[in-house]
């Protein structure tokens, strides 16, 4: 501890030297692609995460005795899933450190004080004070460029984790396939004719005209498919609009899925361009000439040929028919077209705790490319360490 100073984050200039470390840390790594500072400046602002209205979280800089910067974290306590395990757990992360081992457990050890101070009993990291697909888990397999807000990080982290003491609660796989390509295992594929040759089903694009009418849709999927899930809450129309008003401006409407029975919402696929394909280069800022880079690079020049799936899911009582094979090739029709610009879809967040989605992602021809570990780490070092519970139950929420 003599070796280091800790310095909690309580200013603008303080900020801007937690914003600007990892990009100093990775300077030499071409594969690293700075985040917008404010995607995670907006996770810390009351006005911004509502999480914080219940909540609490801290941030701090690590220096060492000549004053230069080595690491930085963050903790946090989300009051919805702190009490929705084992025992109180709290969080830890965007965790960026120097390759060694005390300056890392300054860093941990300052989490697991504060949390504990506060009545947390363990801690997950590195995790993110707020939506779960992004900024979230460390990488241990597959150092290439990330896509948009998905953590990226040096091989030796899993090493300066698991050193101090933190252990596997779950992995977290990044499926990728091409998006021309069928590829549908022949099971899969033959129920998905099926499904499409059936009158009963269909599927379209959004169509923003009628925005309203797929709020509506989407939040009767969405809380039919994944609100069974512990920890998941259910959503409403307003909240389902903003989501679809929010994503609007730049999401290609393309991209956006939905699948019907008899006219109910049974499914969607909503995907994303990757963004890191456009702000690559603009050192965390979007600035009014960032801004318009952004939509030239987006619109004109059409830079993104990777696309990421965000959110897919479809009703308990269609799950197992076929419905995600022939959602695919509603995709691959789309696809295609002679103007369609992308070629490599990338599905994150996919937990290994979810053998169901595991198959469907599998099922439809995707392949690892990517692994990210939740650690968690539990305080009273004597009681027995248990990972992420299975969930067999067929669902298709990623949590």
């Amino acid at each position: 501890m003599a070796n280091f100073t800790l310095i909690e984050v309580n200013s603008q200039q303080l900020e801007k030297q937690w914003l600007e470390f990892p990009a100093m840390l990775y300077k030499e790594d071409k594969n690293y692609i700075r985040p917008l500072d404010q995607d995670i400046k907006k996770l810390f602002d009351k006005a911004s995460n509502k999480k914080l209205k219940k909540g609490d979280a801290v941030r701090w800089l690590l220096q060492d005795n000549i004053g230069k910067t080595v690491g930085r974290i963050a903790a946090f306590i989300d009051p919805h899933t702190a009490s929705n395990n084992d025992q109180p757990t709290g969080g830890c992360g965007f965790f960026d450190c120097i390759n060694n081992q005390e300056a890392a457990n300054v860093l941990f050890d300052a989490c697991k004080q504060w949390l504990g101070e506060r009545g947390m009993e363990a801690m997950d990291g590195s995790i993110n004070f707020g939506d779960r697909d992004n900024f979230w888990g460390v990488l241990v397999d597959g150092f290439t460029e990330p896509v948009y807000n998905m953590p990226y990080n040096y091989p030796y982290y899993k090493e300066l984790f698991e050193a101090y003491g933190f252990q596997n609660y779950f992995n977290q796989y990044t499926f990728k396939r091409m998006v021309y390509d069928g590829g549908l295992r022949e099971k899969v594929f033959e129920k998905a004719a099926r499904v499409a040759a059936n009158p009963d089903y269909h599927f379209e694009l959004v169509n923003w005209k009628h925005k309203e009418k797929y709020a509506r849709d989407f939040m009767t999927i969405y809380n039919k498919a994944w609100g069974v899930i512990p920890g998941v809450k259910l959503i409403t129309e307003v909240h389902a609009m903003a989501l679809l008003k929010q994503m609007k401006p730049i999401l290609d409407p393309r991209l956006v899925h939905f699948g019907y029975y008899k006219d109910d919402p049974i499914a969607f696929f909503i995907a994303m361009q990757d963004l890191n394909q456009i702000i690559r280069g603009f050192n965390g800022k979007l600035d009014w000439i960032n801004k318009l880079r952004f939509m030239f690079r987006l619109k004109v020049l059409k830079r993104c040929d990777r696309i990421i799936g965000r959110i897919f899911g479809i009703v308990p009582e269609h799950q197992g028919k076929g419905i995600d094979g022939a959602m695919i090739l509603h995709v691959r029709d789309i696809a295609i077209q002679s103007s369609f610009p992308y070629k490599e879809l990338q599905m994150n967040w996919i937990g290994d705790f979810n053998p169901p989605m595991l198959k469907i992602v599998e099922g439809i021809g995707a392949e690892v490319c990517k692994t990210h570990v939740t650690y968690r780490y539990l305080f009273d070092r004597s009681k027995p360490f248990k990972r992420a519970e299975r969930q067999e139950k067929k669902t298709l929420k990623d949590q």
